[in-house]
């Protein structure tokens, strides 16, 4: 808003990536689905030692159902512990991510964190994760990779059945393609 009235925003995007040069461990960057138009978000997770019986679970701008779902499957089939451990995610900006490509980016923070081991700067992840630990596609899958080439992501994991079935020339980035957590 100006005084001459709104003014399109050119690049959303760029309001929710607050990452700088400095790499942190228990972050990770996903693309959403919002409305007709992809959007690249940062998902923060801190986990820690929880001093109480009963540890902390606290999840902004995700589902809080959502977030205990996904430790159950970290625990069971990645064999990560974290009933111990204080767990608190958000996703940057105050965007509420509600769609279930989120999973496989939350994870990653997670496990990041919990490891204190950053994630690279050019990765981009996105994928639901199913109560088996596998990796399940979503829709516009392709159309995200490509919005994240644009950004200047190199790297994405990504649903195998998201992988670009021809390598595009908009979309410049190498892509693992996952089916399992394991």
């Amino acid at each position: 808003m100006t005084e001459q009235g709104l003014r399109e925003v050119s690049n959303p995007s760029a309001i929710f990536l607050s990452r700088g040069d400095e790499v942190t461990s228990g972050s990770s960057v996903m693309v959403v689905w919002e409305g007709t138009r992809p959007l690249l978000v940062e998902i923060q997770a801190l986990v820690d030692h929880s001093m109480m019986a009963n540890p902390r679970r606290v999840a902004v701008g995700l589902e809080q159902n959502r977030l205990a779902i996904l430790l159950a499957v970290l625990h069971r089939h990645g064999g990560l512990q974290m009933s111990d451990q204080d767990v608190f995610v958000n996703v940057v900006g105050g965007v509420k991510v509600t769609e279930t490509s989120a999973d496989l980016a939350l994870l990653l923070a997670m496990v990041s964190s919990l490891r204190d081991r950053p994630l690279p700067q050019d990765l981009v992840v996105f994928g639901e994760v199913g109560l088996a630990g596998e990796i399940r596609p979503v829709p516009s899958g392709q159309e995200r990779i490509s919005e994240a080439a644009k950004h200047g992501f190199r790297r994405a994991i990504v649903p195998a059945a998201n992988v670009p079935k021809s390598r595009r020339k908009e979309c410049r980035c190498s892509v693992l393609k996952s089916s399992q957590m394991r």
